[in-house]
């Protein structure tokens, strides 16, 4: 019994870690979109106009509100074809998760930003430099390596929210682990099998971000 198990799974892992690749895929592109709109998001938030700040707190009010199961379909099935965008699964995925992320992270850069020394932007200004300057040569490079560590935490809500891409149709891991476990009734041992996947890529991915804070920890400085 143990060596049929055993074979089910070698037989499916070439399969699996090809899926391994897609999830790989839609975490970074996730992850890159929720930067790219999380930090933007979060400097709106602390030195835009009011208007702008109430503008991106109902963006984060919303996508931390509703589920990300119904936001999958909400977009998938919906807003992406009302606006004519013929998008892949995968791209579909990504894209709802980075939107979603990016409404996350926007509150962990916006805690960042404020956990800086306010003195820090006034001396910038009393030399001489523009606000625009300050933030971009003074308080963006600390607040991003403050931000790490929540990055981190990030990445594995992320990588675990991924598996969400079987409701669409995206050939990722768990997709894959499922169609295996309809043909040869395995559940139980594939779903435990890409678990621990799961749990492998999340460790790795949990420490090349320690290390890449450590790296880049400012020295003397506790937030």
């Amino acid at each position: 019994m143990l060596l049929q198990k055993i074979d089910v799974i070698l037989n499916a892992f070439p399969y699996i870690l090809q899926g391994a690749g897609i999830t790989l895929v839609i975490v970074g592109g996730a992850m890159v979109l929720g930067l790219c709109m999380g930090v933007p998001f979060a400097l709106a938030q602390v030195y835009g106009p009011f208007w702008l700040r109430k503008l991106v707190a109902l963006y984060v009010w919303f996508f931390r509100g509703v589920p990300i199961l119904i936001l999958m379909f909400l977009f998938y099935f919906g807003i992406f074809e009302i606006f004519g965008l013929n998008l892949s699964a995968l791209a579909s995925t990504a894209l709802v998760l980075g939107m979603t992320s990016a409404a996350y992270q926007s509150q962990i850069f916006r805690g960042s930003i404020q956990s800086l020394p306010h003195g820090q932007l006034r001396a910038a200004e009393a030399l001489g430099m523009s606000r625009t300057q300050a933030i971009r040569s003074i308080v963006l490079p600390q607040a991003l390596r403050v931000s790490i560590p929540a990055w981190s935490n990030e990445y594995s809500i992320i990588l675990k929210d991924s598996a969400l891409a079987y409701v669409v149709g995206a050939m990722d891991m768990f997709t894959r682990t499922h169609f295996v476990a309809s043909r040869t009734y395995e559940h139980l041992t594939l779903f435990m099998f890409v678990g621990l996947l799961y749990l492998v890529i999340t460790v790795i991915g949990v420490q090349l971000l320690a290390r890449l804070e450590k790296k880049l920890r400012i020295p003397g400085y506790t937030a």
